[in-house]
């Protein structure tokens, strides 16, 4: 069984770094740091009309805020979140070594692109509806778990039935910043288990906790890439600033 706080413990320990904030930017989809590199987070789906520390971060040592992965408020986990990307995966060999992906299709979509001769007619089930997933929905016997779900999409409860039932589970590493990855991550552990998305800590100890697959993303245009974040971009971020890579780390 996963110890709930492992992976907190884990990611403090790797991210472990007095370097400056250089800069913090809340998206309305993504929120980026940058310290010793860029790192990102998926923003909170709640939105606010400000926040208590607002203007208080730059220039902050990255330890400071990278304990903030462990708060129950959605804003600062996700700063939390974003600080420890920006020095874990600065460091992490992942990102050079794993296979950069080339889709045909829409570039957000291409892990499952990537992954859909494995998957095509198993049990699948995708945490959170990734926009034009649709495309792949004939291709295989696929459930979508969704926090605020829409047309057949099942809700945050269905985890507890789907999951255990599942061949292969596809899911986000915001569920590390919102706290639901230990629990979905052992309903998992009977299936082939991928975690991805530009929230992604490029770490191997994952598989210790039954992943099987990292998704991730690297950054190719830093500037690019920002500028797209601070205008409010979604998936347009996979179009100037990043590239999903996958990188095997278990059998």
């Amino acid at each position: 069984m996963i110890d709930p706080r492992e992976i907190y413990d884990l990611l403090l320990d790797k991210s472990a770094s007095n370097t400056p904030i250089q800069e913090v930017i809340i998206g309305l989809t993504w929120t980026l740091c940058e310290a010793e590199g860029m790192g990102l987070c998926m923003s909170p789906g709640i939105p606010t009309r400000t926040l208590p520390w607002s203007g208080t971060l730059v220039n902050k040592p990255a330890s400071e805020l990278t304990s903030w992965v462990r708060s129950w408020e959605s804003y600062q986990a996700t700063v939390g979140m974003a600080v420890i990307n920006a020095i874990i995966n600065s460091d992490s060999p992942l990102p050079k070594t794993a296979q950069p992906l080339s889709p045909t299709g829409p570039a957000n979509l291409s892990v499952f692109e990537h992954f859909l001769p494995q998957i095509r007619g198993k049990r699948v089930a995708i945490i959170g509806r990734y926009p034009e997933l649709s495309r792949y929905e004939k291709e295989m016997n696929l459930v979508v778990i969704e926090r605020q779900p829409t047309g057949s999409d099942l809700p945050d409860p269905a985890c507890e039935y789907i999951l255990p039932e599942s061949e292969w589970v596809f899911l986000t590493s915001t569920s590390i910043a919102n706290k639901t990855f230990p629990r979905l991550a052992e309903l998992s552990k009977n299936a082939t288990l991928v975690l991805m998305g530009p929230t992604l800590p490029w770490l191997e100890e994952f598989a210790e906790m039954g992943v099987n697959y990292l998704a991730g993303v690297r950054i190719t245009n830093p500037q690019a890439l920002r500028q797209t974040v601070a205008e409010g971009g979604g998936t347009r971020i996979f179009d100037t600033g990043v590239q999903y890579c996958v990188q095997q780390i278990s059998g």
